[in-house]
């Protein structure tokens, strides 16, 4: 912001005189939070999918399985991020809509407040799709069938879930405040987002794509979480014929 950068400023300009020069303000305040925050911001990220990883990969017996939910949570904040700037930053629909100007930034605390509300949400409807996928696969086996089952068993309940989230950040963009606009438009678009291309298209297309290697996890990966392995076994097709009946029909 403007602020900031006057502070930078002063700051260099001051930079050689002897003793201490203190900086104050807002501009200063917004600064040291910048600072602060969005410098640690890459190692918080990393340390959340980490943990985020290996809570997934114990929770579903996969390697294959975390990497996606993770990556795929990444794509619907960044989604999320680039229609709030469009939005707002860029004014395509805030004057329309809200009869607000282009903002031309966003303010500086909402992107950490974002991103924490749609990481948790995200990888709460990940987990219930996900979870019910590998139900339905350690019964049958069939990752098609699975991601078939799986989806028609949860999709409803994702769908009313996200539905119910939207109404109520629609509700808070009601309000007078454009920080609170900004957050709760934010929040609503990356639900819907979320709920419908990326878990409802991305996350069963993916799952059935990788087939039998969702549930691939090997020995050195399963010792130390405790859980049994998981090798990546040709799968039996419901519907085919088995291999030793051919054989014998043959005959």
């Amino acid at each position: 912001s403007t602020k900031a950068e006057v502070v930078q400023r002063v700051d260099d300009a001051v930079a050689d005189i002897p003793g201490v020069v203190g900086i104050a303000g807002v501009g200063a305040t917004v600064l040291d939070y910048i600072n602060a925050v969005y410098k640690k911001f890459p190692y918080s990220l990393g340390l959340i999918a980490l943990v985020t990883f290996l809570l997934l990969v114990r929770t579903f017996r996969s390697i294959l399985l975390p990497v996606k939910a993770v990556l795929l949570n990444v794509i619907s904040v960044a989604a999320t991020f680039g229609a709030t700037v469009l939005f707002w930053q860029e004014g395509y629909g805030s004057e329309q809509i809200f009869g607000i100007e282009p903002t031309g930034a966003v303010t500086f605390w909402l992107p950490v407040l974002i991103f924490a509300f749609l990481f948790g949400l995200s990888m709460d409807y990940e987990v219930f799709i996900l979870a019910r996928m590998r139900e339905e696969y350690d019964k049958s086996g069939d990752t098609d069938d699975a991601v078939v089952t799986g989806l028609a068993r949860t999709g409803r309940l994702v769908t009313g879930a996200a539905m119910i989230l939207f109404l109520a950040f629609l509700a808070l963009a009601s309000s007078p405040g454009t920080d609170i606009k900004v957050f709760a438009t934010a929040l609503g678009v990356g639900i819907l987002l979320d709920a419908t291309i990326v878990r409802a298209l991305m996350v069963p297309a993916l799952v059935s794509l990788f087939g039998r290697w969702n549930w691939w996890l090997p020995s050195w990966a399963a010792r130390p979480l405790r859980v049994e392995p998981h090798a990546a076994i040709p799968e039996q097709r419901r519907g085919a014929p088995d291999r030793q009946e051919t054989t014998t029909a043959r005959r």
